[in-house]
């Protein structure tokens, strides 16, 4: 009986291997808009695609991340500026997208730009804290998907949206979670309207990875309990601090460098005639935060309040 099972299962995982190996053709005429380039998964995945061949088109929110980017690859690769909380900024790079690609199409959009800060717990923060992320990581690929899809439709091609394992288990406080959960939402919509269609949509879903978003977050919840009314400040008090930059700083040091291992799959999303629904990068993400989701709430609330640190006024 096992035998037969652990038989089924290794066909199984062989003929995916088999199939997940095959790869579009006429890849060097295909055309992929990636948002967020200025550093991290967006910087790296342009770089990447460029090196492979792709007709990247590359998008940054400054213009000196556009001019490292542009040093630093081929004359395939173009580079153009976006704000993806801006419509009019969105509804300029369409334009310039649609100028690139003429009558081809629009093979791969990315929708990779994304923020974590502000950050930190709920009661520290404001509405318009949240409104900072959320406009980014959710209503800014909203945007840029709403006006880029009928370009990927003319070519039958690939939208690949960057979600997180935070979308799946709420690990912090602050906008990122919301909005990834959100961008999970979106994105399994997307893929069930445009199936129809012949396009198709993967989620990205990485682990811990050492990006900016981790490097500045020490500073950046020193600066939200700067100005976090005094009461709220006795009810958490300083050592509720110090302990939650200790375990900010523990997750950065004990993440992922190597950010390959999310592009590789933002890769295959774009390249293989078989991409997948969802990807997820890095062991933490296969082996704790997704398999936590599909936990008891109970256990996970509680493995949780182990870790989280107490306040000075907790019961």
């Amino acid at each position: 009986m096992w035998l037969y099972l652990a038989a089924l299962l290794g066909l199984y995982f062989l003929r995916r291997w088999y199939k997940e190996r095959q790869t579009v053709g006429n890849l060097t005429e295909k055309y992929v808009f990636i948002t967020g380039c200025d550093s991290g998964f967006g910087n790296l995945l342009a770089r990447q695609l460029d090196a492979r061949g792709l007709r990247v088109l590359a998008a940054c929110l400054t213009q000196k991340g556009a001019e490292q980017l542009d040093k630093a690859t081929s004359e395939r690769l173009k580079t153009t500026i976006l704000d993806v909380t801006s419509t009019e900024s969105v509804a300029a790079a369409t334009e310039w997208v649609k100028g690139c690609i003429g009558n081809k199409g629009l093979w791969g959009l990315v929708n990779n730009a994304g923020t974590a800060l502000p950050s930190g717990p709920n009661e520290w923060l404001t509405k318009d804290d949240f409104a900072k992320v959320i406009n980014v990581n959710l209503l800014g690929m909203i945007d840029v998907t709403l006006h880029m899809v009928p370009l990927v439709r003319r070519a039958r091609g690939r939208v690949v949206n960057v979600c997180s394992t935070m979308g799946r288990l709420a690990c912090f406080g602050g906008g990122y979670c919301p909005s990834k959960f959100g961008a999970e939402a979106f994105s399994d919509s997307l893929r069930r309207e445009l199936h129809p269609f012949g396009v198709q949509v993967s989620i990205i879903e990485p682990g811990g990875f050492q990006t900016t978003i981790f490097t500045q977050a020490k500073e950046n919840l020193k600066n939200v309990w700067n100005r976090v009314p005094s009461d709220i400040k006795e009810v958490y008090g300083k050592q509720y601090l110090e302990n939650y930059c200790k375990i900010a700083q523990d997750v950065f040091s004990t993440s992922n460098s190597k950010l390959h291992l999310v592009t590789d799959c933002m890769e295959h999303a774009l390249t293989s005639c078989y991409p997948r629904t969802r990807y997820s990068a890095g062991w933490d993400a296969k082996l704790l935060y997704i398999p936590a989701s599909y936990f008891p709430t109970s256990i996970v609330d509680f493995v949780a309040s182990c870790i989280q640190p107490k306040p000075a006024q907790a019961v």
